[in-house]
């Protein structure tokens, strides 16, 4: 009854979207730690103004509150049974830019990479830059006093306060920043409860003042306790600064005035290796000497788990001889300036170590980069080995003595027999990032944890270092806070936790007087997640749903908008529930069963799949790999079990029936889905959006086409023979596309065959879950096919998405099927069977043409774009491939009733208005069905040609044809 009170007190009275549902609560269960609290609701306030009337409320009915930028803290501070405020979807404005002073004042819930965007022209940017900057906003950066690589150049994110706006829990509200002893005379002087809070913080500081400059690290990684020695005369009396790094425990952060830095002109990356990891410590002293703008360190686990999982493949080229290695950046005016001081440091270290490079390529910078922020998903989930977890993961101590710790923390790892964790991080300040294959689901394993946690803290605290260097102490650390601070900074912890919020009600459990860290656990002894059979094999998690849907480590890369295809329905709607990540946890907990009751019958897990493109991009994207689309399949095949489906599950998913059945009579077919009034009945009917046009069918399908002309005669062919696989997007609405792959086939010197009957890969079946008839589907295909399989013939597949499903979905839902996985292994697209049977062969071409890309979205997760832009390259086609994330139609996705909007705005995002800019006679190539509908529908100016088609187009020299 309390709740639902709160939860209409929150409505009548906040500007913002108020959610007391089982889905929602869901979403917002964990974080990217080990803990799991299931909040009382949320609240997405619409302005800061809106978020004091939310705190106002609770603070009437005696709740929690908990602040929460990106969600993505590893130890447990983002999530709690509290309201918790989601800042990210509105609360994401520049309020004012000086950009003389290079200061800007921002609202919590902007994310850094997007306001780093808005400040591009200016030359200034936020100086700290955590691994997760897509996704990471600046109020979760200010609760967590983030840091990341810059950090070296620029300090953390304290260094770059300069104001904060902040709230109390009982309702005060006031800006604050270093404070001069006039200043602070003149607050007490005024009187009120602000001079309260400054008469108490200065008295508090009075009486700790020796033990702050006694206790805490002189080390430039010093994140965990409160930052009390911000309040001591020498930095300041900076109560802003102070509030940096408190984890929502304090003050709700309702503006950020933030000091800003030059982006540099020019930057230099030099690689060192060493023989081991500790070398490469033992070396960060003398490198230091140099005063480089980042120094990493990773290990040779990181790179051998990351080449094991494919993951920055190009960057690991890049890296010198050795087992581990130093990444060391640095900046300058000129790339002559950052080139000289890298190599400068270079010959200085000979001594030390023969193998180094300067990279001199942006984009390989780029990918080593890329390759060490991946470390997280490299390491999460090492292949034939345990899990690993949070819960040691950035202990930080002085950099000088970093060789020294590493060997003792190795050893204590060995002693635990945790000995497989990969270390790797922010050397040069002494900053250690590592996951561990903890055992969190057995009284045993958890207890062993509990013993080892204390014994890192300990050998932590001995070299003079910090628990948490980086990502906070929340649960996972704040038990262990004693051992680093004494008890003397721990009763003046708890006694600014009572200046500010007296009745434990910010984001209670966390720094002070905290949970244990053996609490909350997301799995722990509880641990007995549903174990329901189902259709797709999950090999790679132990061949069980539950372990798929606990896959998600929660760092909110799917929350980005700035690269990749990962995820088309957040970048539109701006929704947890709508990333990767927010389903993810809404299947965990529907597995759980303790918050969403009604297991494969959810509605909220439902309603937050419906907005899933089923993309794929997450297969590729997202860091450890979670596959939503597989996922939606799989739960919508249970959830309609026995069930009427919505209608487009039977007019677009049977698809390819419907297709054999036009076929007939395509003309009548065409002139009934485009006539005014019968055609918006068809689309009530099938469930499609009336505002999505019908794509027309072609007036003779390729296969019919195929069968009636005369026996084909090739001298040339020399290369053997190939299948042209007709998939039913190809075959019935763009027979000329596949006419003109074999035109190009031919010329590349193959014999071209197509299978007899009417054959389909199930695609628009998997895609609305309807399993049981996919796999009837895919069954008869591989009996067709039994002859070329058998024969080892290449099948070339036009239609990215069709062979997607032969490449990944097949082998996963037919698991076990010998055919299955010879199917997977003979599908290629053009591209890559031009580039691996004929890569001697080019169509001959005159002169050069210029083409946009847009990748399907399957072709970028699961086939790869490389082998088809190398063949482009080949036949004179200056191809730009676009970074433009997902079209947005999608399949039927963009067909049906409901997804209209979501999927402009996904056309919108980057891909429509890289169309509008390119020139009058650059083409458009786009290889899959949807991208070329999406792209006629929204762009009627713009005619996008499939790759075989300007292939075709060279071989018959005739480009202008196109």
């Amino acid at each position: 009854m309390l709740f639902e009170t709160l939860a209409h007190s929150l409505r009548d009275r906040v500007d913002g979207e108020v959610r007391f549902d089982a889905g929602s609560r869901a979403a917002y269960s964990t974080d990217a730690s080990n803990y799991r609290q299931i909040p009382i609701g949320v609240v997405v306030p619409r302005t800061p103004e809106a978020a004091i009337a939310a705190v106002t409320v609770c603070h009437e009915n005696d709740v929690p509150v908990l602040s929460r930028g990106g969600g993505t803290g590893l130890a447990g501070q983002c999530c709690n049974a509290a309201v918790v405020l989601d800042w990210s979807k509105y609360c994401t404005r520049v309020e004012s830019l000086d950009a003389d002073a290079g200061t800007v004042i921002v609202q919590p819930g902007i994310a850094l990479d997007q306001l780093n965007d808005q400040l591009e022209s200016t030359g200034w940017m936020v100086g700290p830059k955590p691994s997760t900057h897509v996704s990471c906003t600046i109020g979760g950066m200010i609760g967590n006093n983030s840091c990341g690589s810059t950090a070296q150049a620029y300090g953390k994110m304290a260094d770059c306060i300069r104001r904060l706006e902040v709230l109390t829990y009982d309702g005060h509200r006031m800006w604050v920043q270093d404070t001069t002893d006039d200043e602070f005379e003149q607050i007490i002087a005024a009187g009120g409860w602000r001079a309260d809070i400054y008469r108490t913080l200065r008295q508090m500081r009075d009486d700790y003042a020796d033990e702050i400059r006694d206790r805490y690290p002189d080390i430039p990684r010093r994140v965990s306790g409160y930052n009390l020695d911000q309040l001591l005369p020498e930095n300041g009396f900076n109560v802003a600064r102070l509030l940096v790094g408190s984890e929502s425990t304090l003050v709700t952060v309702l503006r950020a005035e933030v000091s800003l830095v030059r982006v540099p002109a020019a930057k230099s990356l030099a690689l060192l290796g060493f023989d081991d990891i500790c070398a490469a410590a033992d070396a960060v002293p003398q490198v230091l000497e140099h005063n480089p703008a980042a120094l990493e360190g990773i290990d040779h686990r990181l790179v051998q788990l990351e080449h094991s999982q494919h993951l920055a493949a190009a960057a690991l080229k890049e890296l010198p001889d050795g087992t581990a290695w130093l990444m060391v950046q640095f900046n300058g005016d000129t790339e002559e300036e950052a080139d000289r001081k890298a190599t400068a440091m270079i010959d200085d270290l000979q001594a030390v170590t023969s193998h180094a490079r300067i990279l001199d390529d942006p984009d390989h910078e780029k990918q080593v980069w890329a390759a060490r922020e991946a470390g997280l998903g490299a390491t999460a989930y090492p292949p034939n080995e345990p899990e690993t977890h949070e819960g040691w993961e950035d202990a930080a101590v002085p950099p000088s003595r970093l060789g020294d710790y590493l060997r003792d923390f190795r050893r204590l790892l060995d002693k635990y027999d945790y000995g497989t964790a990969s270390l790797y991080g922010h050397f040069g300040h002494g900053c250690v990032h590592t996951r561990i294959p903890f055992d969190l689901r057995t009284a045993e394993g958890i207890a062993r944890y509990r013993s080892f946690a204390q014994e890192a803290a300990r050998l932590v605290v001995s070299y003079g270092g910090s628990l948490s260097g980086e990502h906070g102490d929340g649960q996972s650390k704040a038990e262990l806070l004693p051992i680093m601070f004494g008890e003397k900074i721990i009763t003046a912890f708890e006694t600014l936790k009572a200046i500010f919020d007296p009745a434990d009600r910010m984001n209670p459990g966390k720094i002070v007087h905290p949970h244990r860290l053996d609490e909350n656990l997301r799995q722990g002894t509880h641990y007995l997640p549903i174990e329901p059979a189902v259709h797709f094999a999950y090999a790679d998690d132990d061949h069980r749903f539950s372990r798929a849907a606990a896959r998600c480590v929660g760092v909110g890369k799917c929350r980005g908008h700035e690269s990749g295809v990962m995820c088309p329905s957040y970048r539109a709607t701006g929704e947890e529930e709508h990333s990767t990540r927010g389903r993810a946890r809404l299947l965990f907990e529907m597995l759980e069963g303790d918050v969403i009751t009604d297991g494969w019958k959810s509605t909220a897990v439902r309603d937050a799949l419906d907005l899933c493109l089923a993309c794929k991009g997450c297969r590729s994207d997202c860091p450890v790999n979670v596959d939503m689309a597989t996922y939606k399949a799989e739960f919508l095949s249970h959830h309609y079990r026995h069930r009427l489906r919505p209608p487009s599950h039977y007019s677009m998913g049977w698809l390819p029936l419907w297709a054999r059945m036009a076929s007939t009579a395509p003309t009548v077919i065409n002139v009934l889905t485009h006539t005014p009034g019968l055609s918006g009945m068809i689309k009530t009917a099938g469930g499609v959006d009336r505002r999505r046009p019908f794509p027309r069918f072609a007036e003779q399908r390729f296969t019919d086409g195929w069968r009636r002309q005369p026996p084909r005669r090739q001298q040339a062919a020399h290369r053997g023979t190939v299948l042209l696989w007709p998939d039913t997007f190809t075959n019935n609405f763009d027979p000329g596309i596949a006419r003109d792959a074999v035109a190009v086939l031919e010329a590349a010197g193959f014999t071209v065959q197509v299978p007899d009957g009417t054959l389909c890969c199930g695609l628009t079946w998997i895609s609305t879950g309807q399993l049981n008839v996919a796999r009837r589907a895919l069954r008869r295909t591989l009996h067709a096919l039994q002859p070329a399989l058998r024969a080892g013939t290449p099948i070339v597949v036009l239609e990215p998405s069709c062979a997607a499903v032969f490449r990944a979905d097949l082998p996963e839902l037919m698991h076990g099927n010998e055919d299955a996985h010879r199917l997977a292994g003979q599908t290629y697209t053009l591209g890559e069977l031009l580039q691996k049977e004929a890569p001697d062969w080019h169509p001959p071409h005159e002169s050069t043409v210029n083409a946009v890309v847009q990748p399907h979205c399957h072709h970028h997760a699961v086939l790869k774009y490389k082998a088809d832009h190398e063949v482009l390259d080949k036949a004179g086609v200056d191809a730009n491939v676009l970074d433009a994330g997902c079209c947005g139609l999608a399949g039927n996705f963009g067909f049906e009733r409901g997804h209209y909007d979501v999927s402009v705005a996904c056309a919108e995002d980057k891909l429509l208005p890289a169309l509008r800019k390119k020139a009058d006679d650059t083409v458009v190539l786009a290889d899959g069905f949807s991208c070329r509908t999406q792209i006629r529908d929204l762009e009627p100016g713009v005619r996008p040609l499939h790759a075989a088609q300007i292939l075709a187009a060279q071989v018959r020299g005739s480009i202008t044809d196109y």
